[in-house]
């Protein structure tokens, strides 16, 4: 079954840091340009950033820019999104989604192309 599971979300305080984890099963990442996206509660959901698989360029949002890295561990058939210096309004679910396709550049604010998709990991920002 192809399907990509995120995880490592949680509360953590303002200023504080996390690190997502988007796991790939029934196929490998190497052939894919992967896509980390967000909703906040009552909002439509944000492309934030996204990473290539020729390269491994990143590209990110202006609303993370300098505060969240993304990268990828092909060998684990994994992609990290290091989250710091959180503030509240990044609270919200957070969803990996992979596109199929050699990609030496991308853009984080579009889903367009992307073929699966995980089921998200909630990240609540809040003291």
């Amino acid at each position: 079954q192809l399907q990509l599971v995120e995880s490592g979300g949680g509360l953590v305080q303002p200023g504080g840091s996390l690190r997502l984890s988007c796991a790939a099963s029934g196929f490998t990442l190497d052939y894919y340009a992967i896509g980390w996206f967000r909703q906040a509660p009552g909002k439509e959901r944000e492309g934030i950033s996204c990473i290539t698989n020729i390269d491994d360029n990143a590209y990110y949002a202006d609303s993370v820019q300098g505060r969240f890295t993304v990268s990828r561990d092909n060998a684990k058939n994994t992609v990290y999104l290091q989250m710091n210096s959180l503030k509240p309004e990044d609270t919200g679910v957070y969803y990996c989604a992979a596109k199929h396709g050699m990609y030496s550049a991308c853009v984080p604010q579009t889903s367009y192309g992307m073929e699966y998709w995980g089921k998200g990991t909630l990240v609540t920002v809040s003291s």
